[in-house]
């Protein structure tokens, strides 16, 4: 039975892929900050499908949050298969608005844990010739919108090379783009959602659904609905100035996840 670890496991995007690998049958490594929440996610997991759900308290925005990850990704004993790097937040606020160690602190959690985590993971999935890792981006990352939408576009940029040098290894990287998805994301945030269209809501389940079914295929970047994928090929013939304009406009208040 193969293993799954998941950071920010407890909720939205995160609790969704844990949900459809625990049905798949995966034994699952639950990353979160909250112990009781994992807790009671491992213990639901486990009584509902019967999976080995384990669980690790750890905050990746901290230097020992993402060195105790990176130890459970190196245990060969215990090898992980697929690394979901699922952990991420958002800031309310204009750049300039949001302090310098809020910005920081995405930066860590965004850049630096998923490069050590993503590292830590293929290093021993490349051994055994076989692993998959998905990176959550957002739709953000082909938009000008500060720093969220700046470290979500170095994490696609990093799968797609990460996944070019370790072709034919046997281990498959992919970046997930999701847009506005009903989390927890926004609320944590401070983020109003009242001026966001219906028809720009997707639905957690069914984005994992879509995003497994891309890294089997063995795409490096996912955009996993027709709507953002019409809206993402308007962004590519939009000019990069027009785009800037929409984004300052907007600001990150109603940046997706």
């Amino acid at each position: 039975m193969t293993t799954a670890l998941i950071t920010g496991s407890t909720a939205g995007i995160g609790a969704a892929f844990a949900r459809r690998l625990a049905a798949q049958g995966h034994n699952l490594v639950l990353v979160a900050r909250d112990t009781k929440r994992l807790g009671e996610q491992a213990t639901e997991l486990h009584d509902r499908h019967g999976i080995e759900a384990e669980v690790l308290a750890a905050d990746l925005a901290t230097e020992g949050g993402i060195a105790a990850v990176e130890q459970r990704l190196g245990d060969r004993t215990h090898p992980v298969d697929l690394l979901v790097n699922n952990a991420g937040f958002g800031n309310k606020g204009r750049y300039l608005e949001v302090s310098m160690a809020d910005e920081l602190t995405m930066l860590k959690v965004h850049v630096e844990a998923v490069l050590r985590l993503t590292s830590a993971a293929t290093s021993s999935m490349r051994e055994r010739g076989r692993g998959g890792v998905i990176n959550v981006a957002s739709v953000a990352a082909f938009l000008p919108r500060g720093t969220y939408g700046a470290s979500k576009a170095w994490v696609v940029q990093f799968t797609q090379g990460a996944a070019k040098d370790l072709a034919g290894s046997g281990v498959r990287l992919m970046a997930l783009c999701p847009g506005f998805v009903r989390t927890e994301f926004h609320e944590r945030a401070g983020m109003g959602t009242d001026n966001i269209p219906g028809w720009m809501w997707l639905d957690a389940d069914k984005l994992v659904a879509a995003a497994l079914a891309d890294l089997a295929r063995g795409r490096t970047v996912s955009i996993p609905d027709p709507r953002y994928k019409a809206l993402m090929g308007v962004v590519k013939l939009t000019p990069r100035g027009l785009l800037g304009g929409v984004s300052s406009r907007t600001g990150r208040k109603y940046g997706p996840q």
